[in-house]
């Protein structure tokens, strides 16, 4: 397993825009968040025992070698904007469309054939 070793936190910036910052270790969060407790329930089992922090929601698996925090209102946002995505319809064909194909192209091998 790879292990995780870039910190991302992800802010709103005053403009509305997402500020992104990556860190190589845990150390400036910790100087600048309080550290309220350790992650013990997490499916991702490289996470466990990253630190939990006041005022950001995470940690937050983010591919195989970020542990990304976010701030409370980019973790709603996110999240809204994640549930209202419509999701890709598939079409999949019932008996009776199958039947039609079947007897479409029945009845034009038989034009194509007089």
């Amino acid at each position: 397993m790879a292990k995780k070793d870039t910190f991302r936190i992800v802010t709103r910036g005053s403009d509305g825009s997402l500020l992104i910052r990556d860190y190589p270790t845990c150390d400036p969060l910790l100087d600048m968040h309080l550290q309220i407790g350790t992650d013990d329930c997490s499916t991702d089992l490289e996470i466990r025992g990253m630190p939990v922090f006041r005022g950001l929601i995470g940690p937050i698996p983010e591919g195989k070698t970020i542990v990304r925090y976010e701030s409370p209102e980019v973790f709603e946002t996110l999240t809204k904007e994640w549930i209202n995505k419509a999701p890709k319809r598939r079409r999949r064909r019932s008996s009776k469309d199958e039947v039609t194909a079947n007897e479409t192209a029945v009845v034009e091998a038989e034009f194509t054939a007089s």
